[in-house]
């Protein structure tokens, strides 16, 4: 069986999603791609989370192509895959419907750095991409959606993927990723957090600011970049 490892680690990622309240029924997916081999292993398709094992996740190369698995991969494939190729620094893409996250979504708006919490994750809003045209929508909508999370980080020069590693499909829900798929999952829970502390701030004061950029930057580099300070130098 190709790439155990990976499928485990795969497997591992959807769970924490089912753990962490971000998804419901079979809503979501994870995947990971082994860079060395071009290889993605992505959940399949529709199936239980409590049925799931390591040979239930697929095997596809960078375009999609089955290379080892006997179930239908996740119907968002298109838009990991589309996600490897244009963002080579990532390792793990996750996709949820989860709540506060895809209100702002749904809303079209980005969620905006409003405190500490966020500006430890992401550095600046996270970004919501552009609505889809009907004929977008009609054709290869999933590969659409892709290039739509593309379009919005390129519209940004200095807007870098793993600075900002989430952004909202507007009408529809979150990605996330990260340098691997744990880290991706874990952005995806850390992802909602802040849009629901977002949500109560705005309902509080809908005229909040978001914070400095001298704020930003001292708790995001803290624990991001080489001058990083947060945590300890070797695992505990």
């Amino acid at each position: 069986m190709l790439l155990q490892s990976l499928r485990e680690q795969v497997l591992e990622a959807n769970l924490e999603l089912v753990r962490r309240g971000l998804v419901l029924y079979t809503f979501g997916n994870a995947s990971g791609v082994d860079r060395a081999q071009g290889l993605v292993v992505i959940k399949p398709s529709g199936v239980d989370y409590d049925k799931l094992r390591p040979e239930h996740m697929v095997v596809t190369d960078l375009h999609g192509k089955i290379v080892e698995g006997t179930l239908r991969p996740s119907s968002d494939l298109d838009t990991h895959t589309l996600l490897y190729r244009e963002f080579p620094s990532i390792g793990g893409v996750v996709h949820t419907h989860s709540e506060y996250a895809t209100g702002f979504a749904q809303a079209g708006l980005p969620i905006p750095a409003l405190g500490t919490t966020h500006a430890d994750y992401f550095y600046g809003p996270v970004p919501v991409s552009a609505p889809l045209s009907d004929e977008a929508i009609q054709g290869e909508y999933v590969h659409e959606t892709g290039l739509a999370i593309v379009a919005r980080f390129r519209a940004e020069r200095d807007l870098d993927p793993l600075a900002v590693p989430a952004c909202l499909v507007a009408g529809h829900a979150p990605f996330t990723w990260g340098k691997d798929v744990h880290d991706a999952a874990h952005n995806a829970v850390v992802l909602e957090a802040v849009a629901r502390m977002a949500h109560h701030t705005l309902t509080l004061r809908a005229s909040a600011e978001e914070v400095s950029q001298a704020l930003l930057d001292r708790h995001y580099f803290r624990k991001h970049g080489s001058k990083a300070t947060y945590g300890q130098n070797e695992p505990v």
